[in-house]
């Protein structure tokens, strides 16, 4: 199937600027929606009453949320500004105001529940997150080198903003991560004896370390269960576990618990930060542990806490 030479174009932008997989995936979604909602014109022969028009029928038609409005807003910025080198101003149409809320927070007793009804892979990925705060996708990303045993911390390379942090190794988690780096050694020694054994690596690391990428030490620490094509430089590689298979078992997990509140992979890292607080951490510790920037983004747990540093007690609750 051919492939368009104007997608293709930013595409290598993209890649020249070291946008990830994820963002270059979204970005080159909202903008070919955007050409296929103005008739498969060049954006080129465009302008702001298109985008705006564009926009509004997202917001009024597709009626998608104000971050999903605000993420094509920037992949459309982003074409004109960095491919086409023509900015769109006086604009009418701005960034929508996305909503702030109060992230919702399972409690130590609720979190426990959740992580015993999940097993392998998953549970071990469930106890990383509510016992060392982590995203997701950084989870996802870890490799067995990333593992410090003896100083029970855990290296987090490049996470959100390209920053590079260190966190907490839950002594509960030992166990399990050792048994989990004897199933990476046998999944990866089965590659190489099948003439593979090349880990999925960015290509500025692989041109660095060229074939140490096959050492066990580069392997994720929860790879896939099927060998795949790099998207970027075409070898086959093995990739780390997908997000969906952690979600969808987390999903069965939280209905077997019977709760009744919305849980996702985030809440496990909502629910750390909250936790550590409650227990008396300092709010400076849970913002380097969290990697933000500013502590204000964390003091958003104070919130979920229902009270403050100052210890204010409901009227109705003093006697």
């Amino acid at each position: 199937m051919s492939r368009s030479p104007f997608i293709e174009s930013i595409r290598l932008v993209l890649r020249t600027k070291h946008y990830s997989l994820k963002t270059e995936k979204a970005y080159l979604h909202w903008i070919k929606r955007f050409i296929l909602f103005n008739d498969k014109r060049h954006p080129k022969d465009l302008g702001n009453y298109e985008v705006e028009q564009f926009l509004t029928h997202l917001a009024i038609q597709i009626k998608v949320s104000p971050t999903t409005q605000n993420q094509a807003l920037c992949a459309i910025i982003f074409m004109y500004r960095h491919v086409l080198e023509s900015d769109l101003t006086n604009m009418s149409f701005q960034f929508a105001k996305t909503p702030s809320r109060v992230p919702e927070v399972l409690s130590h007793k609720d979190a426990i529940g959740v992580i015993d009804k999940l097993n392998g892979v998953h549970k071990t990925i469930a106890i990383l997150m509510y016992g060392a705060g982590f995203r997701i996708s950084e989870v996802l990303n870890l490799r067995l080198k990333d593992f410090d045993f003896e100083r029970s911390t855990i290296f987090i390379f490049r996470s959100r903003g390209q920053k590079d942090r260190v966190t907490l190794f839950p002594e509960l988690a030992k166990e399990a991560i050792s048994q989990q780096i004897k199933n990476v050694e046998r999944i990866h020694q089965k590659d190489i004896d099948e003439g593979y054994g090349l880990t999925s690596i960015p290509p500025s690391l692989l041109r660095k370390y060229g074939n140490a990428a096959t050492n066990l030490s580069w392997q994720y620490m929860f790879p896939s269960s099927t060998r795949c094509i790099h998207p970027y430089d075409g070898y086959v590689c093995r990739h780390h576990l997908h997000q969906t298979s952690f979600r969808k078992a987390l999903k069965k997990a939280v209905h077997q618990s019977d709760l009744l509140k919305r849980v996702t992979s985030h809440t496990l890292r909502h629910s750390f930060a909250t936790r550590l607080l409650e227990t008396g951490h300092d709010i400076r510790v849970v913002q380097e542990l969290l990697g933000h920037d500013d502590v204000k983004t964390t003091q958003i747990y104070t919130h979920v806490l229902g009270k403050h540093k100052s210890g204010a007690i409901s009227p109705m609750d003093v006697r």
